[in-house]
């Protein structure tokens, strides 16, 4: 029989829309103001500061919906506003120097709803407000660093060929290697010049020294190396944040422009981003004499540190191994369920680890954190001087020749250890990297935004909802029932997708999506009016009206998907969120357009003797 589904197939397409409508649901319930309270450096959120929070918030008089720990965090919910930021004000002045105390919007979705993934739709910067940062890449820092590794190199090659050196120090913008004869200063230029290609070499044999310098060339890929590979890493910090659909990208030669949507608690996005953190592993100096280095008297081949409780540590300057070779990451307890940091190396890292270690079985090796912070100083070209902190994290004695796998600890908390390990794993940035600019869009303007494009998303829907009606009759009130189920749907859609963020160009996806779900169902309906108008049946003009529009219909959605796949892929920012809104509106609509409309039509009409149609 023409234009009849088998029931299974109808319930099918019932259930797929409820299930999109299920999900699409939680957009429904809106969010509660609320203030996200969680540690900073490392100082945890526990049920002592829980406590502290209520007992704050009680004393004063100022009422909340709820308080729970979520995610080693304390997120307080409160009915309306005004008693948010009555609370953010009082936890801010009162517990501000070790927590952070950030306002936030919590989803109000219910604890059914929630526990099955209904989550409502994750809007972008222009939407739900957020965080917008411009950072500088210190590129002075990244050619000492540079440098610094070339003596390391320097070093390793002459003493694998047993070329005899003095030093090997750095002279302003060059590297000197002083040698004790001339042989070995010819021998050594040959050697490195074969190897370092793109640097300049320059003897001087009466003070038997040769200088290296790196050409301009080399300085430029430099810098553009450590541009690439901060972003590469703020990008994977961000990832670790969990933030949805941000933005980091490059803007001029030392720039970089980070979008954070829907982040409240900066300080403790600044944390992550802004830390130039990585550790280096050496050999605690057991020959040097302690005491007199405390008294100024330091070897010249050892530094003195101290640990984080103030205890003196004389160390070796030369590193074992430095955080650049770490690929891994985690943070867990250990035996005595202490905190600590799980640490796997790469093939080059575990080499070094195996060789520095082999030989020192019984001695003591400290783990040596470092990180670099911004001062109020400048240097003669305006650039901010970045201030050097070194501090051992642990101490401990070489029981076993190490390889690629191994763990430190000496972490104050399992936060601190957590901290330490995304850091890690993340990758150290090539260069220190300050703010130089940060803006915030409040959520009040995120939500005239959001406002402006639902009136615009609705008074489109409305004007083709009505040209479907008058135009087609009783076959355009098909058409608009599809064109509803196509909203939900593509709600539905961008809520259960974890990566999936609404931004104002993905309204305007959406807004090119209305006209062009019923564009499939105009081809359908105009096919079915030819084939009445010339004699055929009722039914058979509907069954031919649909398959024969259906290849049109393929091609032409087909070759817009593949540009909205192209402009996801190459896009950045509002492309992108424009890309993702347009690519699932086509897929539901194709669904909802051709699919839904016909098991209407089938349902309606289907299998039945009919004169005329209402088309």
């Amino acid at each position: 029989m023409l234009n009849k589904y088998p029931l299974w197939k109808t319930l099918l397409v019932l259930v797929i829309v409820a299930i999109g409508a299920l999900y699409a649901s939680p957009n429904l319930y809106g969010e509660d103001p609320a203030v996200q309270i969680s540690g900073l450096r490392g100082i945890p959120t526990d049920a002592a500061t829980l406590d502290m929070v209520k007992s704050h918030l009680d004393d004063n008089n100022i009422s909340y919906a709820s308080i729970v720990m979520e995610d080693e965090q304390i997120l307080a919910r409160f009915r309306d506003t005004e008693q948010q930021l009555r609370a953010r004000d009082l936890l801010d002045d009162n517990i501000g120097d070790q927590y952070s105390v950030a306002l936030n919007l919590t989803p109000a979705t219910p604890k059914w709803l929630a526990s099955i993934g209904g989550t409502p739709m994750k809007l972008g910067l222009d939407l739900s407000g957020g965080v917008s940062f411009l950072m500088e890449v210190n590129m002075n820092e990244a050619i000492n660093k540079a440098q610094e590794s070339l003596i390391d190199d320097f070093r390793a090659g002459l003493r694998g060929e047993k070329i005899r050196y003095r030093t090997v120090k750095r002279v302003n913008d060059a590297i000197e290697i002083q040698f004790r004869n001339a042989a070995d200063l010819a021998s050594a230029e040959s050697f490195l010049e074969k190897q370092n290609r793109d640097l300049l070499f320059q003897s001087d044999e009466d003070s038997l020294t040769l200088s290296v310098k790196m050409t301009e060339q080399k300085l430029k890929e430099t810098r553009e190396y450590a541009l690439q590979q901060n972003i590469t890493i703020i990008r994977n910090r961000v990832n670790e944040l969990g933030v949805a659909e941000p933005l980091v990208q490059r803007q001029g030669k030392k720039h970089i422009v980070i979008e954070l949507p829907g982040v409240q608690d900066t300080a403790k996005a600044k944390e992550i981003l802004n830390a130039t953190a990585t550790i280096e592993f050496r050999l605690v100096d057991t020959d040097g004499d302690l005491s007199a280095a405390l008294n100024g008297r330091v070897p010249g081949s050892s530094q003195l540190l101290r640990e984080r409780n103030g205890q003196p540590v004389l160390l070796k300057k030369r590193v074992m191994l430095t955080g650049d070779h770490i690929i891994d990451a985690g943070s867990s307890f250990d035996e005595y369920s202490r905190p600590q940091v799980n640490i796997t190396l790469d093939s080059a890292g575990g080499s070094k680890m195996s060789n520095g270690t082999k030989n020192n079985i019984g001695k003591p090796m400290a783990t040596v954190f470092i990180e670099y912070k911004p001062t109020d100083r400048v240097d003669a070209n305006g650039n901010t001087i970045f201030e050097k902190i070194e501090e051992v994290i642990s101490v401990a004695t070489i029981q076993a020749r190490l390889g690629k796998t191994f763990r430190i600890t000496g972490a104050g908390s399992q936060s601190e250890a957590h901290n330490l390990a995304l850091l890690l794993r993340a990758g150290a940035l090539i260069a220190p990297i300050q703010i130089v600019e940060e803006r915030t869009v409040g959520p009040t303007l995120g939500a005239e935004n959001v406002q402006l494009g639902f009136q615009a998303i609705m008074m489109g829907f409305g004007l083709v909802f009505l040209f479907m009606l008058v135009y087609y009759r009783a076959f355009g009130i098909v058409a608009n029932l599809a064109l509803g189920a196509n909203l939900v749907m593509i709600v539905g859609v961008m809520s259960m997708i974890p990566g999936a963020t609404l931004t104002l160009p993905g309204m305007a996806g959406i807004v090119l999506t209305v006209g062009m779900a019923v564009d499939a169902n105009v081809l359908i309906f105009e096919r079915i009016r030819e084939e009445i108008r010339a004699g055929k049946s009722v039914q058979q003009s509907i069954h031919q009206g649909y398959d024969a529009a259906f290849s049109t219909i393929i091609d032409a959605n087909i070759t817009t998907l593949i540009a909205a796949l192209i402009l996801f892929a190459v896009g950045t920012g509002p492309i992108k969120g424009f890309a993702v809104t347009l690519s699932i509106g086509i897929v539901t609509s194709m669904f909802t357009a051709v699919i839904g409309t016909r098991a209407v039509v089938n349902a309606v009409w289907g299998g039945k003797r009919l004169d005329k149609l209402s088309i």
